[in-house]
């Protein structure tokens, strides 16, 4: 199988101190980094990262959010919180990743999936174009933008796998609702997720 990694919101707001910050977030930004910086790299053909890109996303912000389909305001284009998070963006401005797609313009769009290039690029298309048919995620956050890739990436024809030692996850029990629900679609799940709810 040709593989690839998709890194998954490694953003400033995800992460402690941003406006929806999940615990362990940095950290994780920190392993990802060493992760495709290192010798592992060589057992994928691309390395592509996504970002939540939030323009005007209607009811995904919310003054009340309930925390599963809204949330506060978050990663909006061209603030702080939306960039990379500086332990990760290192690894991207020496070229380590190979793309990155952009997605919730004018949507929640929690799946990688749901991204495009910066010239409009869908990643599902982008993929096959330079011959992936297996896919590992990472990034943050297990429970709701990691388990939508991995479950978009099976939909769309991909052999997924979850590096669970790369990822961070909300909070105990939607994690685990998350992993048996990516387990009953195909998902392979290896190591163990960090969840510090």
């Amino acid at each position: 199988m040709t593989r690839a990694l998709i890194v998954v919101d490694v953003q400033k707001d995800f992460c402690e101190g941003g406006s929806v910050p999940v615990g362990g977030g940095a950290d994780r930004a920190r392993a990802i980094a060493e992760l495709v910086q290192g010798p592992q790299r060589d057992g994928w053909t691309k390395v592509v990262a996504t970002r939540d890109h939030h323009v005007d996303p209607g009811g995904h912000f919310s003054g009340h959010p309930d925390f599963r389909e809204s949330f506060p305001v978050h990663c909006v284009v061209g603030t702080d919180g939306g960039e990379f998070h500086p332990a990760f963006l290192p690894a991207v401005e020496a070229g380590a990743v190979d793309e990155v797609f952009y997605k919730g313009a004018h949507s929640a769009s929690k799946s990688g999936f749901e991204g495009f290039t910066a010239d409009g690029t869908p990643l599902a298309d982008w993929l096959h174009d330079h011959g992936v048919d297996a896919v590992d995620v990472v990034g943050i956050a297990t429970d709701h933008c990691v388990k939508a890739t991995a479950l978009d990436a099976v939909k769309a024809g991909f052999d997924a796998r979850v590096l669970l030692d790369y990822t961070a996850g909300v909070a105990p029990g939607t994690t685990d609702a998350a992993l048996a629900e990516l387990h009953r679609a195909g998902v392979d799940l290896t190591g163990t997720p960090v969840v510090l709810a």
